[in-house]
């Protein structure tokens, strides 16, 4: 399917109240999204930006990289989902000012390169938390079931679950795996004061390994960094108590695919659910049967309340940021 440029322009009644200060001060917002947003938050991320006195473009379904770098090229302002913002697109959109990445993570932005041209590169914290949240509960009842296949399988209550990092999907892991009636622990080595768990009735535990010996289903939100990359491998796995379940909703990065594999190999108990398939798959499909499952596409945020909230947080940012400077949710230096 070819892309589609759809320039979304003001209404001719709004424009006769725009005055001409504003019109100077007016911006370019580009929506590049090679999966769509719902038409629900499309509509909204017009009706704020241009209430605002801008215009907004739309770059859907692209399937060439060439079409993303022709449709930057006059953006003053870019949202994107999963879509890869590289040094190459950023010398191409010469009048580029800010990025935000509707969404938690922003790894599939090159935040050298815009700190290099002074871009502000944003993010959208919280509001897909609660999606990625409830499929992470949904992996783990899938595996506890045996993925719904004939045979006994088990519960998740009285279960201990184990969040590797409590930020704003982990907490709302935890509410819900109390709620489920788990014993609830966590690790972060960003918070240190234990009444945060505590308010939470979640249990702050002082290390990683600490963390994976104690865990039934360990529950990753942990971004993919320089010392998180591979991170989770064979002796982490080895030490979870029999039947123990890695839950992935993070990024596949984290994962010692080699050394995960191996510790599946030695232990026959040991299971694996992903949200972001590893690059051995099939492999690991291969091997482990039922003990393995990767959804075919990432679903983490794949709700219509996420795509929404995602979609409008970002052209908020963009507006608050181009009115008042305002670079709260700001990644990058």
């Amino acid at each position: 399917m070819s892309a589609m440029i759809v320039p979304l322009m003001r209404d001719k009644e709004i424009d006769k109240t725009i005055n001409f200060t504003s019109l100077l001060k007016s911006m370019k917002i580009l929506v590049a999204t090679e999966k769509p947003f719902a038409k629900e938050a499309v509509d909204g991320i017009r009706e704020i930006a241009e209430g605002a006195g801008h215009t907004v473009a739309l770059l859907e379904k692209y399937t060439d990289k060439a079409q993303l770098l022709e449709a930057v090229a006059d953006a003053d302002a870019l949202i994107i989902r999963s879509d890869k913002v590289t040094p190459e697109v950023i010398d191409a959109a010469k009048e580029l000012k800010i990025v935000v990445r509707a969404g938690a993570g922003y790894d599939n932005v090159d935040l050298a390169a815009a700190s290099a041209r002074g871009i502000v590169v944003m993010n959208t914290p919280g509001q897909n938390s609660n999606a990625v949240a409830e499929l992470a509960l949904g992996m783990m009842i899938y595996m506890a079931r045996n993925r719904f296949t004939p045979g006994t399988g088990s519960e998740l209550q009285g279960k201990t679950l184990a969040i590797h990092a409590y930020g704003n999907v982990g907490r709302l892991v935890g509410v819900k795996g109390k709620a489920l009636g788990m014993n609830v622990i966590a690790f972060d080595p960003f918070i240190t004061d234990a009444a945060v768990f505590e308010r939470d009735g979640v249990r702050k535990v002082d290390s990683v390994a600490e963390l994976y010996a104690s865990a039934d289903y360990l529950s990753l939100h942990i971004p993919a960094t320089a010392e998180t990359k591979k991170s989770i491998g064979y002796d982490l796995a080895m030490s979870m108590p029999k039947g123990a379940a890695i839950v992935n909703t993070a990024r596949k990065e984290v994962i010692d695919e080699e050394g995960l594999m191996r510790a599946m190999t030695e232990r026959e108990d040991l299971k694996y659910v992903t949200d972001i398939a590893p690059e051995a798959a099939e492999a690991f499909a291969e091997k482990f049967g039922k003990r393995f499952f990767a959804t075919p596409k990432k679903q983490g945020a794949e709700t219509g309340e996420a795509n929404v909230n995602a979609g409008l947080a970002a052209a908020r940012q963009i507006v608050d940021y181009f009115a008042t400077g305002n670079e709260r949710f700001r990644v990058n230096k």
